[in-house]
């Protein structure tokens, strides 16, 4: 059979047929091309004409367009719609027009670095034109690198790299900086919360030292679809950026299956394994040699349904062969091998992580199974992308589990369907962040009085550091003068540079697998935690709270932990605020005093309560922003502490799950708690607080989305068919107490704030 027998097998088949909720039909699209521009050189032409291109894509003229009359752009198109010629295309013509043009090009992993390299050296070497492309990262060479300094055109690096290994010794750049015209920051949408905040205060500093060599780089810009593409690469870059969406690019058929598994307890609203699912949907495709990929949420699911696969396939002649796994932790040879075998159609089904999610060339494979929501429409789309001939028929199928952000999905296609509802949110002058990367600009070059590093208190700031004997102010600079690498000091992926250290102690060599920020090490961390680390356990054995060191060791358990979090929330101030009356929104300033108290062990996929245990660590305080909701007493006139109680828990429930859906963050980025009578209030109140000291802007979005959040809670409680509450809405029958029924008190209380909030 083929892809589409397969999909009337799946149509007419009662067993699949039963548990499609939406099944969409897209159409083809017809290309729209543009002619290329007249300054374009030559020789550039002619390459693209010997590889068959003889037009640009709409979005791409219009691109090049852009960028010849100097403007900053974000290109904001689906995946495998030709965005990386918007860039290698004008930054080759610049180099060609003048050889003394420099580049940055900026990914945010290794792997699509090398990807979009190999894309360009194709480029250059069918142009037959001398530009010099090179990597520079912790890979490369010592040898190599004095080499790159002094004769790269374009240097391919990433954030990491360019604050810890470029921007410092600048000096060894001067060639770089002084003739720097463009800056490429390719999926643009990854760099929210404190890794976009980071990036904007690096970004911050290469502009300082662009100036001091007397240039002055344009951005380009690429991003998968969210809400506000030009508004995040605004705040990332620190200019006004021109959107450009026109997608011109051609696509096939494409048919998107919502696949909701079947019931196996109703009363507690657990569903059968998303993963046996996927495993017998990819059988039937990778059956019928459909090349597929099916991507999952974590390392060790991709190993389970590998193993699952190459059984099924194992007497097959050479189909065992023909499945393979893809995620971090493989060698690059490997993972080279296997992008090869994919576009060579040589490998019929892949199982990977989010790692094939970007645009690595894979080919194009015909069928894409999504095994549990990646988090983000964003991310969806782009998972499904991998799956889609510029002509001929596709398929993505998602396959929810019973969490309620999956459930909500596979229930509302409309909500999916609909313009990205995702805003990627960044704080570049979160104080913590930013006063580290001052530290590092000052190492870089003298501050000079009156000088601004996008903050207006840029002199109070470089003051304290004067206090702090790291800085020297003479005539009217301020020198660096302590004898720390600040660069050294910080991670560009946490706010705080105090982290924890996590070492695997399995094997008598000790290694450091991770780290961790010190607000999240009790939760995670306390003595007997398990702890998954791209999808393998380990319990932790000993949590070092001076020397800030986890010590853990793998183990294979079916239960996980989750930490009980006692806090003490106070409001020290408001930034807005609005009181109809009624329903009281606000948000501002908190200080959160967290308290871990004991831990409970939880049985995975039916999430029974199975054991809990002490944790003994001491108190930790963070300050850091939130958004509140109070509700009247007049509600709860009639209720009983225990039903407001109740009714609280319920809400701040779904409101963890509902949050992340419109902030593109990760729900471990965000607390919600509430308190039954607020000493701020003095109502019954809600809060949702950043779990970043000084917060990265999700609270003043919160905020501003105030209906659509309750809106969409609603939706989620009514979409669900349990009776009385369970993890796909409100939470598990078993954390609330009393007689009453927990959904029924949540969604009067989400109804009422709707009504009069």
């Amino acid at each position: 059979m083929n892809l589409e027998q397969v999909l009337e097998y799946f149509k007419t088949s009662e067993k699949i047929r039963k548990n499609i909720s939406n099944w969409v039909e897209m159409p083809p699209r017809e290309a729209v091309y543009a002619d290329f521009p007249d300054f374009l050189d030559e020789r550039i032409k002619q390459a693209l004409g010997r590889r068959g291109i003889n037009r640009l894509y709409s979005h791409q003229a219009e691109a090049i367009q852009k960028i010849n009359e100097g403007k900053d752009i974000v290109v904001v198109t689906p995946t495998a719609s030709g965005k990386t010629m918007c860039y290698n295309i004008p930054v080759l013509d610049a180099i060609l027009k003048n050889e003394e043009s420099r580049a940055i090009f900026l990914f945010p992993t290794k792997a699509l670095s090398q990807d979009q390299t190999s894309e360009l050296h194709e480029l250059i070497t069918e142009a037959g034109v001398d530009v010099k492309t090179f990597t520079y990262d912790g890979d490369t060479p010592q040898s190599a690198r004095k080499a790159i300094r002094q004769a790269g055109h374009i240097v391919v690096t990433n954030p990491d790299m360019l604050h810890s290994g470029i921007l410092p010794h600048h000096t060894k750049w001067t060639k770089l900086f002084e003739n720097l015209k463009y800056i490429v920051i390719d999926e643009i949408h990854h760099y929210r919360g404190v890794f976009g905040s980071h990036l904007a205060n690096v970004l911050r500093r290469l502009e300082r030292i662009c100036e001091f060599y007397g240039s002055r780089p344009q951005f380009i810009c690429c991003s998968a679809t969210i809400a506000n593409p030009a508004e995040l690469a605004g705040k990332i870059t620190g200019r006004k950026i021109e959107l450009i969406d026109n997608n011109g690019s051609p696509s096939g058929e494409k048919h998107f299956i919502f696949y909701n598994p079947p019931l196996v307890n109703k009363e507690l609203g657990i569903r059968k394994s998303s993963m046996l699912e996927a495993k017998n949907l990819a059988e039937t495709l990778i059956r019928n040699n459909v090349q597929t990929i099916v991507f999952t949420r974590s390392r060790l699911n991709v190993e389970v349904l590998v193993t699952y696969l190459k059984e099924i396939f194992h007497n097959s002649m050479g189909k065992e062969s023909s499945v393979r796994g893809y995620r971090g932790g493989y060698l690059p040879n490997q993972r080279r091998e296997i992008e090869k075998g994919l576009r060579k159609g040589e490998i019929t089904g892949v199982v990977s992580t989010n790692a094939l999610e970007l645009g690595i060339d894979i080919g194009n494979l015909e069928a894409c199974i999504i095994c549990g929501y990646p988090g983000t429409i964003a991310s969806t789309w782009q998972q499904a992308g991998r799956a889609g001939r510029r002509s001929g028929i596709s398929a993505a199928i998602f396959i929810a589990n019973s969490s309620p952000l999956d459930q909500y999905i596979v229930s509302n296609p409309d909500y999916f369907f609909g313009s990205s509802p995702e805003n990627g949110l960044v704080n570049p002058d979160n104080l913590t962040i930013l006063y580290n990367h001052m530290k590092c600009a000052a190492f870089e070059l003298p501050f000079e009085d009156g000088e601004k590093f996008g903050v207006e208190t840029t002199q109070e700031i470089l003051s304290y550091m004067e206090d702090a004997k790291l800085i020297r102010h003479v005539g009217n600079r301020w020198h660096w003068s302590s004898e720390s690498f600040p660069s050294d000091e910080m991670s560009l992926r946490s706010a705080s540079n105090e982290n924890f250290i996590i070492i695997d102690i399995t094997e008598p060599q000790h290694r450091v697998i991770g780290e961790c920020d010190r607000f999240a090490a009790p939760m995670l961390l306390h003595e007997e935690a398990i702890y998954i680390h791209e999808g393998q356990q380990y319990q932790v054995e000993k949590l070092d709270f001076d020397d800030k060191k986890a010590y853990i060791r793998k183990v294979n358990v079916d239960y996980y932990t989750d930490a009980n979090l006692a806090v003490d929330l106070r409001v020290i101030d408001v930034f807005r605020e609005n009181d109809t009356g009624t329903v009281l929104k606000g948000c501002g300033e908190v200080t959160v005093q967290a308290l871990v108290t004991m831990f409970k062990k939880i049985k995975l996929h039916t999430h029974e309560n199975i054991g809990s245990g002490p944790v003994r660590l001491p108190e930790m305080e963070i300050q850091t922003t939130s958004y509140w909701v109070g509700i009247p007493e007049t509600l709860t006139n009639g209720m009983s502490q225990t039903e407001i109680q109740n009714a609280l828990l319920g809400l701040s429930n779904i409101m963890a799950n509902v949050a992340p859906m419109y902030l593109m963050c990760d729900p471990g980025d965000i607390h919600v708690v509430y308190q039954v009578k607020s000493t701020f209030t003095q109502r019954p109140t809600l809060f949702i607080y950043d779990s970043y000291p000084g917060g990265v802007g999700f609270s003043d979005k919160l905020y501003e989305l105030h209906k659509e959040l309750f809106e969409t809670a609603e939706g989620m409680i009514d979409s669900c068919t349990c009776e009385s509450g369970c993890p796909s809405c409100v939470g598990p029958l078993n954390e609330f107490s009393g007689n009453g029924n927990p959904k029924e008190l949540t969604k009067k209380l989400v109804g009422y704030i709707l009504r009069n909030g």
